[in-house]
């Protein structure tokens, strides 16, 4: 290989590897446009109002989420996902308690909320903001605005502290959603221990606490906590009953998949950000080494003479 080949094709590697770095890696590792998972959460000692009984129930609860990405509507900015939930009643039997849906689109690079694609909570058209489903890559420690599904607004999850989860290193963060008025309907007096006749109109209101580990290279979580708290409150601001009161966890089988989906992330942005860029570099500077070294040796005809 001649010297000039030798130090062109160092020089190349040398030049390739921050771009790889810093912004090829970037553009490649992406949320993905065909997502598909279900993760499951229980509830221990859950409260409900239900609808069947026209009373409070106590219950252990199975909570199904499923992810779908809406691959039609992605590009290569965005992805967009489709969540269903599904709540069971496991102490009394009862299937499909509570079905909510929700469709929203994000940056793919990002995670942050992209208005589009009819992005809504229960078929209602909402205005998305902050993280959605995932952090950016390299998150820090620092405060992010995450959008909130009950309440249809996003609000600060703090960086708290660093933990691990099954071995893996995580970041862990906290939001307190504020007390939100989410719902208004009718109810029957009777149910709600007051004196009045007939239906009475009251506000469901939410507020809650939800703890997210997240993988910090990928910004993936991969543990969350939810602490719910819902409430039935009539015009006058009394509190007549609870409509849903509970803190889900993502069960232990939930978490193990979504730590090993977060570690073969995390070797990936690792592998493009760090292991080939260096690579490149040494082999780079080798060559260039090499080609300035086969420049300065004699040639044979000068040898010869």
């Amino acid at each position: 290989m001649s010297t000039l080949v030798l130090i062109g094709v160092g020089a190349f590697f040398i030049a390739l590897a921050p771009l790889l770095k810093f912004w090829a890696a970037g553009k490649i590792i992406a949320a993905p446009a065909n997502q598909f998972g279900i993760t499951r959460l229980e509830a221990k000692g859950a409260q409900y109002f239900s609808k069947q009984d026209l009373k409070v129930l106590t219950a252990d609860l199975d909570i199904i989420v499923t992810t779908r990405g809406d691959v039609k509507d992605a590009t290569s900015e965005r992805v967009v996902w489709d969540e269903a939930t599904v709540v069971n009643d496991v102490t009394n039997k009862r299937p499909q308690i509570d079905l909510s849906d929700r469709r929203s689109a994000f940056d793919r690079y990002t995670g942050v909320g992209v208005n589009c694609c009819g992005v809504n909570v229960g078929k209602a058209p909402v205005t998305l903001e902050g993280q959605i489903y995932l952090f950016p890559f390299g998150v820090e420690k620092k405060t992010y605005k995450v959008f909130n599904s009950s309440a249809e607004k996003a609000f600060d999850a703090r960086f708290v502290r660093e933990d691990t989860v099954n071995g893996l290193p995580v970041y862990v963060f906290e939001q307190d959603a504020p007390p939100t008025k989410t719902q208004t309907l009718t109810a029957p007096a009777s149910v709600l221990n007051m004196t009045v006749k007939g239906d009475v109109q009251v506000d469901r209101w939410y507020d809650g606490k939800t703890t997210f580990w997240v993988e910090p290279t990928t910004g993936a979580p991969v543990k969350q906590e939810q602490q719910r708290h819902e409430v039935l409150k009539t015009a006058d601001g009394v509190e007549r009953s609870p409509a849903f009161v509970a803190t889900a966890k993502m069960t232990e089988a939930t978490v193990a998949d979504l730590v090993k989906t977060a570690e073969a992330g995390k070797s990936q942005v690792t592998l493009l950000r760090t292991v080939i860029p260096l690579v490149l570099l040494v082999v780079g500077v080798a060559l260039v080494l090499a080609g300035v070294l086969l420049g300065r040796r004699p040639s044979s005809a000068t040898t010869s003479s």
